[in-house]
């Protein structure tokens, strides 16, 4: 059977990291922490699970301080989870371990959740690596290791529960330091700065950014979310028919993907085109479910059934309206948008 060191950086979780490792210490051999300057109580706290505390002299880089925790670790896989991330199941990973040869496996990580704790956003992130391989992390911010040789997509899920809000500023003023510096980014760093500069609202700095990064040799499925962000920023910025183009060039690297339909089946929905909206939501529950890039589950069923109630209801058919809005009910039972909807009919005169 094969053995597992979990190695973590931390800094100030003292109320989420005995949540994290109660989690997942059951199914791994060794437990690591790299503290980077804490000021609360987590050391004491990782003390309860290892005496493998080290401190690490923060550089504003976060491959180097993962490359930093990876090389203390001595088992046969090195695994890696933040301090305020959750394993679902830690049996599952325990059979996971029987027999495993692969050098990378790739779990489903789960960003964001639903009023009943389903995910709405997931992807797949490389989580545990053969040490024996000597992976390196690269990238300064939203670090990675590229997956190379025998791959595994395993089936236990880490699930990412936020509980507080740390610094919101830190990954972009990284990229401006970098950028400052002379720093001449990849395709991937270049993908990610254009998603920072779109959560700061800055959508025509993001818009350029996008667009530099679909000029390079980019992942498809980042080439794919960057269209999707690109019509976003464009919509944000009054470009509404930029918008839509950005969105049918996502169509250029792969098969169309619920996300993109949904976001087009709102274009559509916005200019009050209502067929035009509903044959795109019905695309986008026939979409294939793609196994990589950032995956939103509610695309591919309660989203559009609930926008083909809407639409439905706009062109007077009401008894189909009420149908597409008990198919969101089966998905979502607890979704205050389908309960509204449900008295709403109900006042029509429709169960």
């Amino acid at each position: 059977m094969a053995k597992i060191s979990l190695c973590m950086i931390v800094r100030d979780e003292e109320a989420v990291l005995e949540r994290c490792l109660k989690s997942v210490c059951p199914a791994v051999d060794e437990i690591i922490i790299a503290d980077t300057g804490s000021k609360d109580s987590t050391k004491k706290i990782a003390a309860q699970f290892t005496e493998q505390i080290y401190d690490y002299t923060w550089k504003e880089d976060f491959a180097d301080a993962r490359n930093f925790v990876f090389s203390k670790a001595g088992m046969d896989y090195q695994m890696w989870m933040d301090a305020d991330d959750v394993l679902e199941d830690a049996e599952a990973l325990s059979r996971l371990k029987e027999g495993l040869t692969a050098d990378v496996v790739m779990l489903p990580y789960h960003v964001a959740f639903d009023e009943n704790g389903q995910p709405t956003v997931s992807y797949y992130r490389e989580r545990l690596l053969k040490r024996s391989r000597h992976f390196q992390w690269e990238g300064a911010v939203h670090e990675v290791i590229t997956p190379t040789g025998e791959i595994l997509y395993g089936t236990p899920a880490i699930l990412h529960k936020k509980e507080h809000t740390g610094d919101p500023d830190r990954n972009l003023r990284i990229y401006q330091k970098l950028i400052d510096s002379g720093r001449v980014f990849t395709a991937r760093e270049l993908y990610y700065y254009a998603r920072e500069l779109y959560y700061h609202k800055q959508y025509a700095s993001a818009k350029a950014a996008f667009l530099h990064f679909l000029t390079k040799d980019g992942w498809i499925e980042d080439n794919i979310s960057a269209c999707l962000l690109l019509s976003r920023c464009c919509q944000a910025i009054g470009e509404t028919e930029e918008a839509a183009a950005a969105l049918f060039r996502s169509f250029l690297y792969g098969l169309p993907r619920a996300e993109i339909c949904c976001e087009i089946g709102n274009l559509f929905f916005e200019k009050e085109n209502f067929i035009e909206a509903i044959f795109w939501y019905q695309v986008a529950i026939s979409a294939p479910v793609s196994t990589g890039g950032f995956i939103e589950p509610d695309c591919h069923d309660y989203i559009p059934y609930l926008q083909l109630c809407v639409c439905y209801d706009r062109i007077g058919n009401l008894s189909k309206a009420a149908a597409y809005n008990e198919r969101a009910g089966r998905i979502r039972p607890s979704s205050p948008a389908f309960l509204a909807n449900r008295t709403y009919f109900r006042q029509k005169g429709i169960h």
